[in-house]
């Protein structure tokens, strides 16, 4: 949602209620994401981006991410796959290159439509695959897609924080150990939060409005994230992908209704 053109149109800090109204719940989906709820964390711009300009929204939710991904990094940080990390994270760097470069002429609405599209197609047919279908042996993607596939992720995380389909379209059918997929998932997202920093200084976005807004919200995201942690580790682990898979579902429609409209 950041682009080069008007990145002036940061907006003044609103202690006002009615930016809470939207920022808030924002900030408590993107702290269960960062717990474990994956498929929910890119909801979280699009939620606040429909009371507060979405210039703005953006730019206070990395400094909110960032803090997030402590937390979960403490949480999950002896379970994580380090192969996954190595595959992805080059063509993460590569896609938030690419999204920075672009930002002015890319269509976000764009954007957003395919991979909300995308998402929901993949859902569905893992859902079918691993519960419905009496085909249950499944198939991961080749290794070589990773870097493609992290790309993707940077390039939409880049241009709105919506790097997690991309993601979770490859790492999932890995069928990683629930810990693991969360761990593995909270270390290339801190990771790819701290590669776009360098990309929103340049954009004019680390404002002092919006870094006193992101340090007011910075206790409503820690205390969401740690209840995602405490809440995800309830659910069964043969039920976590299910869950994993209908939150992404959700997502996509979330995505393509905001890029279509």
């Amino acid at each position: 949602m950041v682009t080069r053109s008007n990145v002036a149109d940061g907006g003044g800090f609103m202690p006002e209620a009615e930016f809470f109204y939207f920022a808030i719940p924002a900030v408590i989906v993107l702290g269960l994401a960062k717990g474990g709820f994956t498929g929910l964390g890119a909801l979280g711009l699009p939620l606040f981006a429909l009371g507060v300009n979405p210039i703005r929204a953006a730019a206070v939710l990395l400094p909110i991410l960032i803090i997030q991904d402590v937390v979960s990094i403490l949480a999950y940080r002896r379970t994580w796959d380090g192969g996954v990390l190595r595959t992805m994270l080059p063509g993460a760097v590569a896609g938030v290159a690419i999204g920075w470069w672009f930002a002015a002429s890319v269509s976000v609405g764009l954007v957003l439509s395919a991979v909300g599209a995308i998402a929901i197609i993949f859902g569905i047919y893992r859902l079918w695959r691993d519960h419905w279908s009496k085909d249950q042996r499944g198939a991961a993607w080749p290794l070589w897609s990773g870097g493609v596939f992290g790309l993707a992720s940077g390039f939409t995380s880049q241009i709105a924080h919506a790097g997690g389909p991309p993601f979770q379209m490859w790492v999932m059918p890995q069928r990683l150990p629930r810990d693991v997929f969360v761990g593995t998932t909270a270390i290339f997202f801190a990771a790819l939060n701290w590669i776009k920093v360098p990309a929103y200084f340049a954009l004019g976005q680390f404002t002092r409005e919006n870094m006193l807004a992101a340090l007011t919200l910075a206790p409503v995201a820690i205390a969401s994230s740690v209840l995602g942690v405490h809440l995800v580790r309830r659910v069964p682990p043969d039920k976590f992908y299910a869950l994993v898979y209908a939150l992404l579902i959700a997502t996509g429609c979330k995505l393509l209704f905001d890029g279509l409209n």
